[in-house]
């Protein structure tokens, strides 16, 4: 009995250290830092266990070097005190390296990587992360400010990492958004994860360069990384035609939704690859595409295709040729590969032996396709043949009743029903399908990819979508108006109004600018532009007058002017119903000048006229290092009328032979050309130079004592129809390259002209002609 007490007093003591001790272990668990000095000694310190948490705020220039050893039971884990409001702006970064490391919540935005990648798997070639996972993070437009400088978004390197429910948007500097570096023995077989991330939209990029994902390089194509890719959501990722790069064997894709991107899932180098249940919708979208095959033994399974439109490389599904014994970095033939049991609902091109040429004239060979669903409601056949075909199978492959093909077995026709499952998918229903075609569970949505606390909402506001301000006539009204504007704004002049601008208006957000009445209102410019357009920019004109006579005599001048630095953002240019006259102070007055290192997703030029002029409309060809880069991806020029214009109606240009982009795209359609190119100055001695464009549709054009065109084709089997043009007393159409092209039904009538117009007379025998019936050279207003 009187040992209780002493007893009783131990027992409390015990209690007490130990719980001492437990506060002690778990102050030490969490420590929150507050800059990168406090940061870098909590990693030091970092046991096993701990959790290193950012405090809230802004981390301006914070390059973070994440290092630990922890265990499989116990991680380190880096977080954030509240997720969202932690951000890493400026020159900022993240290396991680060592064993089991968690990684949440980081938020990279305002800046870009001063170093090759934004978030590395290794400190160095030596020091890797392995068994680490990267979750919950966004990188959001943390892009270089030029253009062409390369860098990475994440790089994976180590073994058995997991990269899940991540948000990475808008790349649009040179570089691929996401890559699995093989470069080292201790990175290979890697069996990495990367699971259920959101990669946002990547806009055309015009170059090589702008893949999403890739898995390995050319140099280790034949090294197996087995990283399985899985359930990730693809958002309008359209840097080029490889959206995904595969690159490396015994690689697995599987639930991975994408939408309405113009590319494909590329097998470019590497065998053993598995495709499998991965949904591609198109909606209609030009240039969507599915899987393309090169290499030997790859499956395409249970895959769900809808609505894609792309043709060539981007075709819905694609069997490239290969190079008969090509090293590992060019083209390996197609060998023991299959596509099985795959559904294609309204995709339009199916391509087989596609690239076939001198160089890459191995036809697939042991190969399969079976099981398959064509239908397509509007178009009879969409498969394209370029080569023998004998070395693939076909087999139990269904075709709509309309669907037609010149593969002579393997195929029958069958009642096919479109019916809308709970997951909004069109499911083709038949007596005829052997095994229901069904669309997994763990298919990527927009919902469940990425993490759930930062938006996905597009963030780009369009033109015209913006409030109206009018605008009095007046001296730099304009210049001042602009600086209250915001993007999507319609700056409103009055009709038949005088402006006069002599400081250039700046368009740094998107904007529209037209007439509002009948009658044009006129711009006159004291300084070398009126408009220059900066990066962030877009700019419409509508109904608008340029008149040249005020403008300096200087030679090089233009009505509108890319910046002269790079511009990260693509931009557009949209001009109708407008008048461009008495551009000739000076040589070489252009309405558009671009600059090297600016690219506009589309240029639209209709209903306008272009009247003594001593330069271009528009050259387009600053990109000359002849690396495939261009600088517009759609040029369209329809229903204008150009007159005594010195210099070229327009000069578009891709140099080089690289096939990872398909553009640009040219439409030319029902103009009038008169007395075009014919300056001393014209160093292209055409009225329209065209080099490299990988689609030319020039169609309805009246060109009348005018400079010839002239038309060099490179690369990538450019489609090239000049249709039902009429030529009189104009130079001839010239077409260099080694590359097929179709001119046909070209005339040479003298076109009669109502007087004061270049609209034809009633008897004109031109009227009809088009490939519309209607007149070639342009179409009268009502």
């Amino acid at each position: 009995m009187k040992k209780q007490p002493l007893f009783s007093l131990l027992l409390i003591v015990c209690l007490f250290v130990s719980i001492s001790c437990k506060e002690k272990e778990s102050a030490t668990n969490r420590l929150l830092v507050k800059d990168v000095a406090e940061f870098n000694t909590a990693v030091k310190k970092a046991s096993p266990g701990d959790i290193i948490t950012l405090a809230n705020g802004i981390w301006k220039d914070a390059e973070l070097v994440f290092e630990g050893h922890g265990t499989t039971e116990k991680p380190i884990t880096l977080t954030v005190e509240t997720k969202g409001e932690v951000t890493l702006e400026g020159a900022s970064n993240l290396q991680l390296a060592g064993e089991h490391l968690i990684v949440n919540g980081l938020v990279f935005k305002n800046g870009y990587t001063p170093t090759n990648a934004v978030i590395s798997f290794r400190k160095n070639r030596e020091e890797l992360a392995n068994n680490t996972r990267l979750t919950e993070c966004v990188i959001d437009n943390f892009n270089n400010p030029e253009r062409q400088v390369q860098d990475y978004w994440v790089t994976i390197y180590g073994k058995n990492n997991r990269i899940d429910h991540n948000h990475i948007s808008g790349k649009k500097n040179l570089g691929v958004t996401m890559i699995v570096g093989l470069d080292t023995k201790e990175s290979v077989q890697n069996n990495h994860k990367i699971d259920h991330n959101y990669f946002g939209p990547r806009p055309t990029y015009g170059n090589n360069g702008g893949e999403t994902l890739r898995i390995g390089t050319s140099h280790t194509a034949l090294e197996n990384s087995k990283t399985l890719v899985e359930s990730n959501y693809f958002d309008r990722t359209n840097g080029e035609h490889e959206i995904i790069s595969n690159k490396s064997c015994q690689n697995t894709f599987k639930y991975n939704t994408f939408f309405e991107c113009t590319g494909t899932l590329t097998m470019r180098h590497g065998n053993e690859t598995l495709v499998d249940g991965n949904v591609f919708i198109g909606n209609g979208k030009p240039s969507t595409g599915g899987v393309r095959i090169i290499n030997e033994s790859q499956t395409v399974i249970n895959n769900y295709h809808v609505g894609l439109t792309g043709y060539r490389f981007r075709g819905a599904f694609v069997m490239m040729n290969g190079v008969p014994n090509s090293p590992p970095n060019r083209y390996v033939p197609v060998i023991d590969s299959k596509l099985n049991n795959n559904t294609f609902v309204n995709c339009d091109h199916i391509q087989l032996g596609a690239g076939s040429d001198s160089e890459r004239s191995q036809a697939p060979r042991t190969s399969e396709i079976s099981g398959n669903i064509f239908y397509n409601d509007t178009k009879d056949d969409t498969f394209t043949v370029y080569d023998d075909i004998s070395g693939i199978t076909f087999k139990d492959n269904l075709l709509g009743t309309n669907g037609k093909t010149s593969i002579t077995s393997g195929f029958e026709n069958a009642e096919i029903t479109l019916v809308k499952n709970e997951q909004g998918f069109l499911i083709p229903t038949s007596d005829k399908i052997k095994s229901k075609v069904t669309i997994s569970p763990n298919v990527a949505t927009k919902e469940n990819t990425g993490t759930t606390w930062y938006s996905k909402a597009d963030t780009n506001i369009a033109l015209n979508s913006g409030k109206t301000i009018k605008v009095k006539a007046g001296i730099n009204t304009l210049y001042e108006i602009v600086k209250e504007s915001e993007a999507g704004d319609i700056i409103e002049l009055e009709e038949a109004g005088i402006y006069l601008i002599t400081k250039a208006v700046q368009i740094k957000h998107p904007l529209t600018f037209k007439t509002s009445g009948t009658k044009k209102a006129t711009i006159l410019f004291e300084r070398m532009m009126a408009f220059e357009i900066q990066n962030g920019g877009s700019l419409s004109l509508e109904n608008v007058s340029f008149d040249g006579t005020k403008s300096p005599d200087y030679a090089g001048n233009s009505v509108i002017s890319t910046s002269k630095n790079s511009m990260l953002d693509n931009y557009k240019l949209f001009i109708d119903n407008c008048e461009f006259k008495d551009m000739v102070v000076n040589h070489s007055f252009d309405v558009l000048r671009v600059s090297k290192g600016t690219f506009a997703d589309t240029i639209s030029i209709q209903n306008s006229t272009f009247k003594n002029i001593s330069g271009h409309i528009a050259a387009l060809d600053k990109e000359t290092d002849d690396i495939g880069a261009y600088n517009v991806e759609y040029m369209l020029m329809k229903n204008n009328t150009v007159n005594d214009m010195q210099g070229a109606a327009l000069r578009l240009y891709r140099g080089g032979k690289d096939e990872s982009t398909f553009g640009p795209f040219l439409e030319v359609d029902h103009n009038v050309f008169n007395n075009v190119g014919f300056g001393k100055k014209n160093k292209y001695k055409a009225a329209m130079s065209l080099y490299g464009v990988q689609v030319n549709d020039i169609q309805n054009n009246n060109f009348n004592n005018t400079k010839g065109l002239k038309m060099h084709l490179v690369v990538g089997e450019p489609i090239v129809n000049v249709v039902n043009n009429n030529y009189y007393k104009s130079g001839e159409i010239e077409v260099t390259g080694d590359e097929k092209y179709n001119v046909e039904n070209l005339y040479s009538i003298e076109p009669e002209f109502k007087e004061g117009t270049f609209q034809l007379l009633e008897e004109s025998s031109l009227r009809g002609k088009g490939t519309d019936k209607k007149e070639i050279g342009i179409i009268a207003k009502n």
